[in-house]
């Protein structure tokens, strides 16, 4: 069953999501059809961060235990999701003397230019997630994206460094151990989620993937196949509820209701005239509040977090030129109109993200929420048919966060 079922396992800052998935085949193609997922509340997480590893490890356990019950199979083993302000992707290049005396450029040269290129790129505190070539020059002269059986006597290979801090991701792993799951490997969630959701003409085109979760924002950006930049910024959904607690001096558990109730506020046209009774909510609130004043407290924090993201876009000179738009996903892209609110902010094309290879026959996933976790599953997919089936091209964006043999032994030996 383990050979046939594929777990992705999306730890959030307000919520844990498990989706099991089963592998079939549709003619050449493997594809995922959801088998089980499920939620629960996430403690001892912040930001992506973990803050508590019993509490953590308590939230992940009883997720995989829904899981469980609604797949009727154990999960032994996922592919973990990691975010958090804490990840970085940085730009590099690797230079290295091709081995061969005839200058015929084998998998083994790309693999060295790599290595000097994760080593110029990784600072002493941090550890490398994933390493993706981009493009490779040739004696300073041909460029190719994949230069294996060129020749030549010097190789460049420029590639996108995504790496976070040690000790962030030593806690995020012996957090999940704790549950006695297994890792298969980590993935930046964003990066999972861009080859589950976007196509190949949207990445050579240029595009913008942006994941709104409850307290981070995750985006990812495309161009001529290849990721150009990533970043992770620390305002998500959660900050919108916070707003409407201090403007309104209200509760949050509270101010989350107004939020999911009177999101549709996010609309072009005028909002709606009238007031907002607080005792429909709280019978143990008064009063009421301006409907038109809750519309512009969400407005004024939806815009701010585009801002950000436009920030982002100019640092790399791709403000308002990726024809391929915009994609939202996650929680916080829930809101109504908030897509007319990223057009404006962003002068893009924008719509909302949708899964490619992945049958979906259970209705409570039919949700942004959810999306994450599936996209997990689809990159576990990927991993397999590269690592199974030897087709691993000088693009291949493998994990190189070897959780087996660098991790593994060392969590497991500190574990009570």
């Amino acid at each position: 069953m383990k050979d046939t079922t594929i777990t992705g396992l999306d730890v959030g800052s307000s919520a844990i999501r498990a989706v099991v998935c089963q592998i079939f085949e549709e003619g050449t193609e493997k594809k995922l059809q959801v088998i089980g997922a499920a939620e629960h509340p996430a403690e001892g997480v912040n930001k992506g961060s973990i803050t508590s590893i019993d509490d953590a490890a308590a939230s992940i356990s009883a997720c995989l235990e829904k899981a469980e019950r609604m797949s009727g199979i154990p999960i032994e083993s996922a592919w973990i999701g990691i975010s958090g302000i804490h990840i970085v992707s940085q730009a590099c290049r690797g230079i290295i003397a091709v081995g061969k005396v005839n200058g015929e450029i084998s998998k083994s040269d790309v693999e060295r230019a790599l290595d000097s290129a994760r080593t110029i790129a990784t600072p002493p505190n941090h550890e490398i997630l994933h390493v993706i070539p981009r493009s490779s020059i040739i004696d300073g002269q041909i460029s190719t994206k994949d230069p294996i059986g060129m020749t030549g006597s010097r190789l460049e290979v420029d590639a996108l460094v995504i790496q976070g801090f040690a000790a962030e991701i030593r806690n995020f792993t012996k957090c999940i151990y704790r549950t006695n799951l297994e890792i298969e490997d980590l993935v930046f969630s964003i990066l999972a989620t861009g080859e589950a959701v976007l196509t190949n003409k949207q990445k050579e085109l240029g595009v913008v993937l942006i994941n709104i979760g409850a307290a981070t924002t995750s985006m990812i950006v495309y161009e001529e196949g290849e990721v150009l930049h990533t970043a992770v910024i620390p305002m998500g959904s959660d900050h919108i509820t916070s707003d409407i607690a201090i403007g309104l001096r209200i509760s949050i558990e509270l101010a989350e209701k107004i939020k999911l109730e009177y999101g549709e506020l996010l609309a072009r046209e005028t909002p709606k005239k009238g007031d907002i009774n607080l005792s429909e909510f709280d019978a143990m609130e008064e009063g009421s509040v301006s409907a038109k004043y809750v519309h512009q407290i969400i407005e004024a924090r939806v815009e701010e977090i585009f801002d950000k993201i436009e920030h982002e876009l100019k640092r790399i000179g791709r403000s308002g030129i990726l024809p391929g738009g915009a994609i939202l996903t996650g929680g916080g892209s829930k809101l109504s109109g908030i897509v007319d609110i990223a057009k404006k902010r962003l002068k893009l094309p924008v719509a909302y993200a949708t899964l490619r290879n992945v049958i979906n026959v259970i209705d409570r996933v039919q949700d942004q929420t959810f999306i994450t976790g599936m996209s997990i599953a689809n990159w576990g997919l990927i991993m397999h048919q590269q690592r199974h089936h030897g087709n691993r091209s000088f693009l291949s964006m493998e994990t190189t966060f070897d959780i087996r043999s660098r991790v593994k032994k060392l969590f497991k030996s500190l574990l009570p």
